[in-house]
């Protein structure tokens, strides 16, 4: 017997950082299951490539740019697409930034607002406008995707994980305050995942040999096993769930 349950015809979903790794993995499973999907990232090209592609598979997407840490992006991202659609139904924050791998106490200050600016404060505001919009549909779906290190820091990524931490807060807090406009935030926390982003981490044997040592299942995530679990958040498989915090890692956190 086939179910609808993450059937996502009709809906308008955002992705960002959505030009590669985990996000344009994302997008090509929500599109697959019918949502109109906009890519979205810093690089316009980039975007579009991800768009072809799943155009070319039968599905319908659009390419809009937003770097969100820049915050007349995301004002402007907001104005075309209500403009554009008049609803948004799914918003995966995926977006993020990792520049400094060192000791915490070196980290530079221009680093750390860095960090702060696209991590926390984008992920904050794509989601504040990103529920306002959905409420007045009725509700909808927000995923952020966070990390492993939001729970358990990364050695010599701190200010990364301190930042990972606030958005597994934050999709808490708007969970509790959005629920009653219908509006749902859930949490996927990818473990040690094989994409442009963890490069350093992946392609360093003796980083990803002691990496592993903590991983019961003993090998690095592909970006397309981190999809499944963010099209369960984002449709009505989960409609009871808000506030989740759901762990893809191998077990990482398990042991």
């Amino acid at each position: 017997m086939s179910t609808d349950l993450f059937d996502l015809t009709g809906k308008i979903a955002v992705v960002t950082g959505a030009s590669r790794g985990i996000g344009a993995e994302i997008a090509r499973l929500l599109a697959a299951q019918g949502a109109h999907v906009i890519v979205s990232s810093r690089k316009l090209e980039d975007c579009q490539r991800v768009v072809e592609g799943i155009v070319a598979d039968g599905g319908r997407a659009e390419a809009l740019t937003c770097h969100i840490g820049e915050m007349e992006q995301i004002e402007a991202l907001f104005t075309q697409l209500e403009n554009t659609h008049g609803r948004l139904d799914v918003l995966v924050n995926n977006a993020a930034t990792n520049p400094y791998f060192g000791p915490i106490t070196e980290t530079d200050p221009a680093i750390f607002q860095k960090t702060v600016d696209v991590n926390i404060r984008g992920y904050f505001y794509m989601s504040s406008h990103g529920a306002r919009l959905m409420a007045k549909n009725g509700g909808g779906a927000i995923v952020n995707v966070a990390s492993v290190n939001g729970v358990v820091p990364g050695f010599q990524q701190g200010i990364y994980s301190i930042t990972k931490a606030a958005v597994i807060s934050m999709t808490k807090a708007f969970a509790v305050e959005c629920a009653e406009s219908g509006v749902r935030c859930n949490a996927l926390l990818p473990g040690l995942t094989d994409t442009k982003f963890a490069s350093v981490l992946v392609n360093t044997p003796a980083i990803l040999k002691q990496a592993l040592a903590h991983v019961p299942m003993r090998r690095v995530a592909q970006p397309s096993e981190m999809a499944g679990a963010a099209l369960y958040l984002a449709s009505a498989a989960s409609s009871y769930t808000t506030g989740a915090v759901l762990n893809v890692d191998g077990g990482y956190l398990s042991v």
